[in-house]
């Protein structure tokens, strides 16, 4: 059976609310009004590859919004699906009130979500990497597809999208200075946070780094730019996101910024900042609780695993996809209540998930956020993900529970002034999340059983574990995060390779997770009369981290 592409193109009063940029629609990426209606010359079946439902614009997975890891098999013990679904309800003040922690012990798929639609976890790569040489891949992950993309865009006359160029992001520590701040004076400004298990630890695939930009108007006073405005407003940002009082943060001139920001009642130079009622400088946006100001941005690389001469593992050039979130507006937690409400209604209607793609703009998640991606086509080029492979992106930035302001990275920052400065994991130690005692990585991997959510990387469970368990004073012993979740140079070339054959094949909607074995602890197909955990295996759990134990 054919199911109509559930994907809107809307009007720009309905999508972006106070928006005046004319949206048109891009031809990469087709909407319900072109679809073809022949059939696609192809027999129906596995052998219909991905390229030929976006081409004839036919919905291959109605319910990409679930991700390859809620079909993992758990055998009742095994619980991976705590890090993103989880309920606050003695947290009443907090904006997700998606309170969805009951997914843990429960399949709540409609029929179609029942079949297991990430085909590529279910292909052995080892034979089809066989061809690609060492030197093959390590040349091909050193080049740069970052800036050639850019340039491509920025000259595009029919490109209605956002152009977000960032002088030498290929090689951070060209990119940006100490403290994270762009070199380019382009605003972005990247900052060291611990990876969301395990998706995004290098031992599973990929490495990558995040970058944050406040409005022009928190960069500057009186017309003017001041880093030490930007580094205020950044701070607050970041107490008002976390939802704390008071933070460190890189010395700071009050005298500059002409506010009194530490509550010592002079003008100095402070190293620490208390929470004010709003933003310093140009801006005079209100602070709100766990939420970000109208018009933050986030730009997000997912790269290649790169290994020096030395075997180490660092972030590579080459990017396997830039993803992009602005917030075009700002939603009070009122009106964010609502919006999960409607979400739930939905779901309650059995209604399939509808993703409001606004052209070359990508697609809004109704949350206030404007979410955007690009990925390498078969040449390895940078281009504009499709509207199908975008609707994945709602599975994460949408609806559960475990979000801030339905992001994760800010959240899991290193606090205050630490943590101002690219990504390093050799800075970090495994700390604990707030509320608990045992490090994050540790507790995942004890409640996972393994170093992955599929519990299918072999290297993982060599070094951490015994006898099926993970090894307390294994894990204890490992001196930081580049340690502990890193993979040798071996298993890092290897999945480099595996990833290059689904860039080839160009079948990111069978799934983008570079598995070199077919995947065992993976559901085919749910049956949703047998719960997913025991309850005694269900976990209450918070992103944010306890940063006094670093």
């Amino acid at each position: 059976m054919q199911y109509p592409l559930l994907i809107s193109t809307v009007a720009l009063t309905m999508a972006l609310s106070g928006c005046s940029d004319i949206l048109e629609r891009s031809k990469i990426l087709p909407t319900s009004a072109e679809q073809p209606s022949h059939t696609a010359p192809y027999r129906t079946g596995d052998e219909i590859p991905a390229t030929a439902y976006l081409a004839h614009g036919e919905v291959y997975n109605p319910e990409s919004v679930i991700p390859p890891q809620c079909y993992t098999k758990t055998d009742g013990v095994n619980n991976p699906c705590y890090a993103c679904h989880q309920s606050y309800h003695d947290e009443k003040a907090r904006p997700n009130v998606m309170k969805d922690g009951d997914l843990q012990g429960d399949y709540a798929f409609s029929d179609l979500g029942l079949k297991n639609h990430w085909k590529n976890l279910f292909i052995d790569r080892t034979e089809l990497i066989k061809g690609i040489s060492d030197q093959e891949i390590t040349n091909w992950v050193e080049q740069d597809n970052y800036t050639p993309f850019i340039e491509k865009m920025a000259k595009r006359n029919d490109w209605h999208g956002e152009v977000t160029p960032l002088a030498n992001l290929a090689f951070p520590e060209k990119a940006f200075d100490e403290q994270g701040f762009a070199r380019d004076g382009s605003g972005w400004v990247a900052f060291n946070y611990k990876p969301f298990p395990s998706t995004f630890w290098p031992t599973n695939g990929s490495t990558g780094d995040v970058m944050i930009r406040l409005p022009r108007s928190f960069q500057t006073v009186n017309g003017l730019y001041s880093k030490d405005v930007y580094l205020a407003n950044l701070s607050l940002t970041e107490l008002a996101v976390k939802g704390l009082e008071v933070i460190s943060v890189p010395l700071i001139s009050e005298r500059v910024v002409g506010q009194d920001l530490n509550g010592d009642g002079q003008l100095g130079q402070i190293t620490h900042i208390t929470k004010q009622a709003r933003y310093v400088g140009d801006a005079r946006d209100e602070l709100a609780y766990m939420l970000y100001p109208e018009g933050t941005e986030f730009l997000h690389t997912v790269r290649y695993l790169g290994v020096d001469k030395q075997g180490k593992i660092y972030n590579a050039p080459r990017l396997k996809e830039l993803r992009y979130m602005k917030k075009h507006n700002f939603k009070s937690k009122q009106e964010i209540a609502g919006s999960y409400y409607r979400e739930a209604k939905e779901k309650e209607f059995e209604k399939l998930p509808v993703t409001l793609y606004i052209g070359d703009k990508g697609v809004n998640n109704t949350f206030g956020w404007t979410i955007n991606g690009y990925i390498e086509d078969s040449q390895g080029a940078l281009r504009p993900q499709h509207a199908q492979e975008l609707a994945f992106c709602n599975g994460c930035h949408k609806t559960v529970g475990a979000t801030y302001d339905q992001t994760f990275s800010f959240a899991r920052k290193v606090e205050g002034a630490a943590g101002w400065g690219y990504i390093n994991l050799k800075a970090q130690t495994d700390v604990p999340n707030v509320g608990e005692e045992q490090g994050e990585f540790f507790t995942y991997m004890s409640r996972v059983g393994g170093g992955d959510e599929f519990r299918q990387n072999k290297e993982m469970l060599r070094k951490w574990f015994t006898g099926g368990k993970v090894d307390m004073q294994k894990v204890e012993k490992a001196v930081n995060l580049y340690e502990l979740i890193t993979p040798s140079k071996e298993r890092a070339l290897a999945l480099n390779k595996a990833y290059l054959t689904i860039v080839r094949e160009q079948s990111y909607l069978f799934g983008r997770d570079a598995t070199l074995v077919k995947a065992k602890n993976v559901l085919e197909r749910v049956d949703d009369s047998q719960a997913p955990l025991q309850q005694d295996k269900q976990f209450k759990w918070d992103m944010q981290l306890d940063w006094s134990k670093n």
